[in-house]
């Protein structure tokens, strides 16, 4: 059986036998074997290290030295980052896939490490099995299931039995809900479509016919999501909690699960207008590089709503190739400054009232009353499309504020952005364009900025009423990485109020 490699392969098998591991952007000597604690550091770093995804790029004499000393020096304890069952989940899939596929004949005839090693697969899938992430759900919950039906479909015998049995239940019980009909993941982050993405796959790799009849399905809309949620670099849009550098770049994801599942996998996405109307997502692409994503969906699943950001009506927008109009992105999952920067409504190209956020934010993933979009209307043509909705995450605020937007774009490369804000008292409005750390003001005027960007140069036409300024803010396009990038701010006031802008290449 082959096995892919998990996520972005940063850690060169020389650089993790000195002690330096590379995780989120951040680098840290931790010794090898690791020191397994890695006091000091963020918890999701200390989780990274625990998938033990940096183990693919060892040999077998150094992957069978981490694993036997994690077995000796990382008991099991409620306290213990490691044996959480988020880590724990991955871990177990990882550990199965290097020893089990990878290096299958050298572990089988290592007596010495092979009886340790299933005695802690053992311990670990008991583990996991009486801590399943019932109150969290989503992702989470996924790949409990998702890795004791790995281990169970491994191996033989009673205990075997049951892993598969409670894992093949979860997966049968959340992937109806979990793959919405257009295939995107439910909870609407293309980064975790893409691991969801590869969690099934993994399964289907194991060649066993009962996973396959389970996942085929599920996976094969799946697989046209990337498509979509894709910009001309390749890499995926970062709506939500996204960020580039964790998942597998898309297309080679794509294209392993497209041989597993027996399928063309396409030579480019397809050209036009598309739409993930289950997701909310809608856009363009065209063979010029120009590529046009909107964000009308809900910000996701009621019940866990962890990743999701105050983004309603935002979008991202590539021309010739280039990213210039974009999301901030994701920094961390602390409860930090930049956390709840990055969640926030003023982070996105979307409509601020009163200096408050769509949804109320709390926590790193925690969201209390939040909005809805409604009467959503997609107007695909061959030249472009309209798309436009309202939502109604302002009407907590005093005047119960209603947002409405409308977005036309024409194939010529011209996108225009109708706001209309209807409050019963006065309200301070903001729309913002976030633009990419590579571009640049060239000029800047009442009324008119024309940027440029490494493909050419765009002209913005903001509202002739207002006050119109550049803002500094952050683009983290990965975990632990931000860069000073500017907006551009529209803002008026009132109890009805339009502001209309356009964005176009300029000659």
């Amino acid at each position: 059986v082959r096995f892919l490699a998990p996520g972005v392969r940063d850690n060169p098998a020389d650089a993790v036998k000195a002690g330096s591991l590379r995780l989120l952007s951040r680098r840290a000597d931790v010794g090898f074997p690791p020191d397994w604690r890695a006091a000091g550091l963020p918890r999701l770093w200390q989780y990274n290290l625990h998938y033990f995804e940096w183990l693919w790029e060892l040999d077998y004499p150094a992957a069978r030295a981490a694993v036997a000393d994690w077995i000796d020096n990382h008991r099991p304890s409620e306290d213990a980052v490691g044996w959480e069952p988020y880590p724990t989940s991955l871990r177990l899939t990882n550990w199965c896939a290097v020893f089990f596929g990878r290096w299958r004949a050298q572990t089988q005839a290592d007596s010495g490490l092979l009886d340790r090693l299933w005695t802690s697969i053992i311990r670990q899938a008991q583990w996991l099995s009486r801590r399943l992430e019932t109150h969290l759900l989503g992702n989470h919950y996924l790949e409990n299931g998702a890795a004791l039906a790995f281990v169970g479909s491994c191996f033989t015998g009673d205990l075997a039995r049951r892993w598969f049995e409670t894992g093949s239940r979860i997966l049968r019980e959340q992937l109806p809900e979990q793959v919405l009909p257009d295939g995107m993941h439910f909870e609407r982050s293309p980064m975790y479509h893409c691991r969801a993405m590869y969690v099934l796959a993994m399964l289907m790799a194991t060649g066993d016919a009962r996973l396959r009849e389970w996942i085929a399905e599920p996976l094969s809309r799946m697989v046209a999501a990337p498509r979509h949620i894709c910009h001309p670099d390749g890499q995926i849009a970062l709506l939500n909690d996204s960020a580039l550098g964790i998942c597998n770049e898309p297309g080679a994801l794509r294209s392993f699960c497209s041989r597993l599942l027996g399928i063309a996998d396409g030579d480019s996405p397809a050209e036009g207008c598309f739409c993930l109307p289950d997701a909310g997502y809608y856009g363009w692409r065209d063979p010029e590089g120009n590529y046009l994503i909107c964000d009308f969906g809900r910000i996701g699943p009621d019940y866990i709503p962890g990743h999701a950001h105050a983004d309603t009506f935002s979008f991202e927008l590539s021309l010739r190739g280039h990213r210039v109009i974009v999301d901030a992105g994701v920094y961390d999952y602390e409860d930090s400054p930049m956390r709840a920067y990055c969640r926030g409504t003023s982070a996105h190209n979307t409509v601020e009232i009163d200096g408050r956020d769509q949804c109320e934010l709390w926590g790193a993933f925690r969201v209390a009353r939040r909005g809805y979009p409604h009467d959503v209307l997609w107007e695909p043509g061959e030249q472009g499309f309209r798309l436009s909705g309202w939502h109604d995450g302002y009407r907590r605020l005093p005047g119960r504020p209603v947002h409405y937007r409308r977005i036309d774009w024409s194939a010529d490369g011209t996108l225009t952005v109708l706001d209309r804000v209807t409050s019963s008292r006065d309200v301070r409005v903001v729309s913002r364009v976030h633009l990419h750390p590579a571009c640049t003001v060239a000029v800047s005027r009442p009324g008119r900025l024309e940027v440029e960007y490494p493909g050419g140069r765009l002209r913005i036409d903001g509202p002739p009423v207002g006050i119109q300024r550049l803002e500094e803010g952050w683009y983290c396009p990965q975990f632990g990485i931000r860069q000073p990038a500017q907006a551009v701010a529209f803002e008026t006031r009132g109890t009805d109020v339009t502001l209309r802008y356009s964005l176009r290449q300029a000659n």
